[in-house]
């Protein structure tokens, strides 16, 4: 729907007939055209730049107080719930044209969200996929600069659309809880909502762990179907909803789990159902996002044959725990850019690693400078060479992140090399790395940018590590 006049009709608002080109809540991006949506943030009031919004041509403005404008304005009482509503119907409500699948949780709802997108599409289902690495249409991705792993409502609206066009039949879409809290999934019709687990996190965004489990268990209340973690206490308030459940005592259980370099291996029980599983990931973690998507790919309509046949060629999640190469050298790619994240990820590939672990990482510029020294000691304690370089210095000397990282590396016992160039650096791995070694690149993961002091660089983590491996 393109008219002032019938978008404004959706808030309950009188507007004279004209064309829309399109629903902004930003001025930086607001085109000629728009409706501009005024946002009270936690920095910024959206309000004060309603001048600027019509010097860029707004048509119609809304918000929350009261203003006399030269154009049509709509005073409501929660602006996000009108952006979501312009926006849905502006591209006239493609959620309603596609099977829609939530995922939520703090952990794994990335690679679960993964998992369900790969066994939907290779059992004849073509679907897309919305989430924190980017967009898929199909098979088809793309990568958006600074996005959130939900976008904002116009966003949103307008890649649902997009994936209609293209005849998608079906979407996987990340739901976080700032989306959920902000309103900018009001408009999505759920078909689906899976829940994978919670823990405390977002703590300045939500003020207590209860309110941030009332956000995402909205998700599950307002979807017509769940597939519910039993290992999560909370998701087990929420079994009063039609559900499947996964985990020990659910309906979908995973027994005689084996890992080796290649992933995962496990017995599979579920409704009717009794059979080995593949997965080529590495960590038992993973188990249970196998059988969340076996879950959701059950629920709609995929026979469990046909989802276990796919979960063996599952291609990995870009930048998380990606297995790049298996032999002669294991290569992994994974975002772990915390002490935490790395240490679990190293500890996860030293189970399976039959030779040295050589770890590449940096820490970045303008960024917790308190972390460096303890990643430096994780990277020295858990792997046996750690190969220090650049992540994303921007205005901050290289040279000094990368003297932090070696001064916490001196509490470990691994052997440690410095090169400032991550792309010499990934090189330098690589030629250290003998038949059974693992290396992993830890840090920037799935992103598309490596940013210094004066220039912002494409950048392909995998690309580089193949090239390195002469894979390329």
């Amino acid at each position: 729907m393109d008219d002032l006049q019938g978008l404004f009709q959706v808030l309950g608002v009188e507007a004279p007939r004209r064309k829309v080109t399109g629903i902004s809540h930003d001025t930086r991006r607001l085109r000629p055209g728009n409706i501009y949506v005024a946002l009270k943030g936690q920095r910024f009031d959206g309000h004060d730049l309603v001048d600027e919004a019509l010097r860029r041509g707004a048509v119609a403005v809304v918000g929350e107080r009261p203003l006399q404008l030269p154009v049509p304005y709509a005073r409501v009482e929660n602006a996000r719930r009108a952006l979501a509503k312009l926006a849905a119907h502006f591209y006239d409500l493609p959620a309603t044209r596609l099977k829609v699948v939530g995922v939520t949780g703090t952990d794994g709802k990335t690679t679960t969200s993964h998992l369900i997108h790969h066994l939907l599409n290779q059992n004849g289902r073509p679907t897309g996929l919305i989430g924190s690495v980017g967009y898929a249409f199909g098979h088809r991705w793309r990568f958006p600069e600074g996005h959130f792993t939900t976008p904002e409502a116009p966003a949103l609206q307008a890649t649902l659309a997009e994936m209609v066009a293209e005849g998608l039949k079906a979407v996987v879409l990340e739901t976080s809880s700032h989306a959920l809290a902000q309103h900018r999934v009001d408009e999505v019709d759920y078909d689906l909502a899976i829940w994978t687990h919670l823990s405390p996190e977002h703590l300045d965004f939500h003020k207590d762990i209860e309110d941030y489990f009332k956000a995402k268990a909205s998700l599950i209340k307002r979807a017509r179907f769940a597939v519910l973690n039993l290992a999560c206490p909370y998701a087990r308030r929420l079994r009063r909803h039609p559900h499947l459940s996964y985990g020990p005592g659910g309906d979908f259980t995973a027994r005689r789990v084996r890992e080796d370099a290649a992933g995962l291996r496990f017995v599979l029980h579920a409704p009717g159902f009794s059979g080995q599983v593949t997965l080529p990931m590495i960590g038992a973690y993973n188990v249970e996002n196998a059988l969340a998507a076996l879950a959701a790919a059950f629920h709609l309509g995929i026979d469990l044959p046909g989802a276990i046949r796919a979960l063996a060629s599952f291609p990995g999640v870009p930048g998380r725990m990606q297995i790049v190469t298996q032999r002669p050298v294991r290569a992994v790619v994974d975002f772990a850019h915390t002490p935490k994240a790395l240490a679990k990820a190293l500890e996860t590939l030293r189970k399976t690693t039959q030779g040295r672990l050589i770890v590449v990482v940096g820490a970045a510029g303008e960024r917790d400078p308190g972390k460096r020294k303890p990643l430096g000691k994780v990277a020295a304690t858990l792997a046996d060479v750690a190969v220090f370089t650049e992540e994303d210095s921007r205005s901050e000397p290289v040279e000094a992140i990368l003297e932090a990282l070696a001064a916490g590396a001196r509490e470990g016992g691994a052997e440690v090399r410095i090169e400032p160039d991550r792309r010499q650096a990934i090189r330098l791995a690589s030629r250290l790395a003998r038949p059974g070694d693992t290396i992993l690149l830890a840090g920037k993961g799935h992103e598309r940018t490596l940013e210094r002091a004066n220039e912002v660089l494409a950048w392909d983590e995998v690309a580089e590590l193949r090239a390195a491996l002469g894979l390329n």
